[in-house]
């Protein structure tokens, strides 16, 4: 069963083509990679998918509802269904790691009587439990890699999209990276990861979506 379809999808911006008459699938569970150059088209897809932006043609299908249908009051609910792991973390420089995750239970509205036990539940997944009181700028690279994979999990979304997700780290972190992403997968969760990586890819054997100039190759 599909969590997300796009159907002939296109996406301009003026004169540029971000996405031409895009159309795939993606079943609930799946390990997808979405793979493609620099401006192909990867983050436009996000884009529309987190209804950040309205498709030119088309129509895009998450969860059973029309993303490009649903009203404005209604799209915070419905991205709390998608947690997003960005290259460059996104965490907030001032508060800790215990209170960059909190941040974002405080917005979903979950009780504050359960924010310590799920805290520690994602961070102890991703294991970062002893750096939870740290700020971001006292950890590694991957660890703030994690942390953001944390902060994306804490709300238990029905998918992951990790937007190159192994970009900022060295070879032997990155791995390590792919090996948490394979086992939150494999719990049932769906995974689509934009990504250069390709000895990763390659190795990993997972179903890839390749993009090319906004168009499915």
């Amino acid at each position: 069963m599909a969590i997300i379809e796009f159907k002939k999808v296109s996406k301009s911006f003026g004169s540029i083509k971000a996405v031409s008459n895009l159309s795939f699938k993606i079943d609930k569970g799946e390990f997808v990679f979405l793979v493609g150059p620099s401006g192909s088209g990867k983050t436009t897809i996000l884009r529309l998918l987190l209804g950040e932006i309205l498709p030119s043609s088309g129509e895009i299908f998450f969860d059973g509802q029309k993303v490009n249908e649903l009203k404005r009051k209604e799209l915070p609910q419905m991205r709390q269904k998608i947690g997003v792991v960005f290259q460059d973390f996104r965490l907030l420089p001032e508060r800790t790691i215990r209170e960059n995750i909190e941040v974002a239970l405080a917005v979903k509205g979950v009780k504050e009587a359960e924010w310590e036990d799920r805290v520690s539940q994602v961070l102890k997944m991703v294991g970062l439990l002893d750096r939870v009181e740290l700020f971001p700028s006292q950890l590694s690279g991957g660890e703030l890699q994690r942390a953001s994979l944390a902060r994306a999990l804490v709300v238990n979304p029905k998918i992951i999209f990790a937007d190159e997700p192994t970009g900022n780290l060295d070879w032997e972190t990155a791995e390590e990276m792919m090996e948490l992403l394979l086992k939150i997968n494999k719990e049932g969760r769906t995974i689509i990861v934009a990504s250069h990586h390709e000895s990763i890819i390659k190795r990993l054997k997972k179903r890839v979506i390749k993009l090319d100039k906004g168009v499915v190759k």
